[in-house]
């Protein structure tokens, strides 16, 4: 364990040898004269009430937590995109329940256009159909419904959309239903308080029309709705045959990041849909993330997180099947079971109001807090970016604000309980990914750098919530399939830009991630001067390093010089 001569940069701290499970060598050198400041508050720290006054230091990643952006049509230009980019979106969403995919293709290679204008990585996610229920109203008319009076659901496609009749694309409807039922109509996910939708309750069933009492007021505008009915077992599979087909074109030629499962009901749903993308070559590494979006797939969570890469907490149905009350435990519960299994959960309608309005409500604004101190890996944004009319200034708002609550987010008690959870003997993974994040916190280290192939070491790193950035550094392993080489790394790196506070880099392929000290070194060089050009390693920081040489996997901490 002596210390090395690295590059113009002393080593300071090298802490944790790990060889084959055994520890070597713990060496700590430690300059106590160093008093680095540090950003992070508690709140159970006294505060001074007038500084939260003063404006926030700038940073260069707007927030550790990520933000998926829905792309539509207030969001799909070139300049747009960009300005999303520039604001903190790291994900894009397209949402296949509207428009064909030739449309959702000339926004994607806008996309393309503007993160190489920009300079910043971007994942795609492909947001499936599902098990959706829907309204066609083929006039496009607006249809006005008023309180206290009735309208009947038709499965009779040929119907005209009216204010007395709605004809929907499900006939299995009024053997699903019972009287006293509650059934929700809108062109989007609601907050329950828009005239744009309506609540129904089921009065009758004749035949295989299902009458219903309107309950309040509303206009319905477009030429598609929603339909969802609380807590009701609606038999229409999880992966339709549009959704499949949808998959094996669109997604394989853009080579999807991830894969949106909406309407996830079980565990069956996410090994289905990982089969039927195992036989589509080029996207058999896309991450599959069941969304939750009502009681079934809350009944059947924990076997859904096992088998699915993340996890969507849909709140707009969820709100919708669940009793107001428990919406806020149910949120808490799943977060926590996704942050122990290192899965990541990301949450959704946050900000309803920004659709419309340039600002969001005192109880958004603090929602949005919440999520990141309940645990969220990142904030999905749907309407408020793909029809809002102010998609940039969405993203930005939720990005500061998800930035202040990450100051003040208890990082040691998370740690200690998370350490508690994972229990001993700790697998030679995790006890790294631990000691990395421990010594990181300790030193004070402005970042930490991580040297992966697969994305696994990063995301475990990650799953310790550090207070600094975690640098994915991705380096790509040669691989054939027998009629012509290819690298792998690109899916890795972008599918870490949905992980709270990973940021990944893209080594020269030339490099094997497990090699020689001199070859690890070089790499090491361009991502500390990558950190530098980013703005976020200077002079004389600290920066923890993990990384794996021959059998050994080290964490060492550097501190950088002129």
């Amino acid at each position: 364990g002596k210390l090395t001569q690295l590059f113009n940069h002393r080593t300071v701290f090298l802490a944790f040898w790990f060889s084959q499970g055994f520890v070597a060598a713990e060496v700590v050198f430690v300059d106590r004269s160093s008093n680095m400041p540090s950003s992070h508050l508690l709140l159970e720290e006294p505060i001074r009430m007038v500084s939260l006054l003063e404006p926030s230091k700038p940073s260069f990643f707007p927030a550790m937590t990520k933000i998926v952006g829905t792309l539509g049509p207030k969001s799909r230009s070139v300049e747009t995109i960009s300005n999303c980019l520039k604001a903190g979106m790291s994900v894009a969403r397209f949402d296949f329940s509207w428009h064909d995919p030739e449309y959702h293709q000339e926004t994607l290679e806008n996309l393309k256009v503007a993160i190489k204008t920009t300079k910043k990585l971007c994942a795609v996610m492909l947001d499936t159909v599902g098990a959706e229920m829907q309204v066609v109203n083929k006039s496009e008319k607006a249809i006005s419904l008023e309180a206290n009076g009735q309208v009947v659901l038709t499965p009779d496609a040929g119907q005209e959309a009216s204010s007395e009749i709605l004809p929907i694309n499900f006939d299995g409807l009024a053997k699903a239903v019972k009287k006293g039922d509650t059934i929700f109509i809108g062109q989007y996910l609601f907050t329950g308080s828009e005239t744009t939708s309506v609540w129904l309750e089921v009065s009758e069933v004749k035949g295989q029309d299902v009458v219903c009492i309107i309950k309040n007021s509303a206009t319905l505008a477009g030429s598609l709705f929603t339909l969802h009915g609380s807590q009701i077992h609606i038999d229409l599979p999880t992966l339709t045959e549009k959704d499949k087909e949808v998959i094996s074109t669109w997604g394989v030629k853009n080579k999807i990041d991830f894969l949106s499962l909406s309407y996830t009901r079980h565990a069956e749903d996410v090994r289905q849909a990982r089969e039927f993308l195992s036989k589509l070559g080029d996207i058999s590494q896309t991450q599959i993330f069941a969304k939750i979006e009502n009681v079934e797939g809350l009944t059947h969570f924990d076997e859904i997180l096992q088998e699915a890469d993340g996890i969507i907490l849909s709140r707009g149905n969820l709100g919708i099947d669940l009793p107001p009350e428990k919406v806020f435990l149910f949120q808490k519960s799943a977060l926590y079971k996704c942050n122990m299994a290192g899965k990541p959960a990301v949450l959704t309608r946050v900000v309803d109001s920004m659709t419309d309005n340039l600002r969001p409500t005192r109880a958004e604004a603090t929602d949005v807090a919440n999520a990141v101190l309940d645990g969220s890996d990142a904030i999905l944004l749907g309407a408020e970016t793909l029809r809002g009319l102010y998609p940039v200034e969405t993203i930005s708002t939720v990005g500061r604000i998800c930035s202040e609550a990450e100051k003040v987010f208890n990082q040691d008690l998370y740690f200690k309980k998370t350490v508690k959870y994972v229990g001993e003997p700790m697998s030679h993974l995790e006890s790294i990914a631990s000691s990395a994040v421990r010594a990181a916190i300790k030193v004070k280290a402005s970042i930490i750098i991580c040297f992966t192939s697969s994305g696994r070491a990063a995301r475990l790193i990650a799953k310790y919530r550090p207070t600094m950035p975690v640098l994915s550094v991705v380096i790509p392993r040669l691989k054939t399939n027998q009629l012509r080489w290819s690298f792998s790394g690109a899916f890795e790196a972008r599918q870490s830009l949905i992980v709270r506070g990973l940021f990944p880099m893209l080594a020269d392929p030339r490099h094997p991630a497990e090699s020689t000290s001199a070859t690890n070194e070089s790499i090491l060089k361009v991502a500390l001067d990558h950190g530098k050009a980013l703005g976020v390693i200077k002079s004389h920081d600290r920066v923890v390093v993990c990384q794996k040489l021959g059998d050994a996997s080290v964490v060492k901490i550097i501190e950088l010089e002129d």
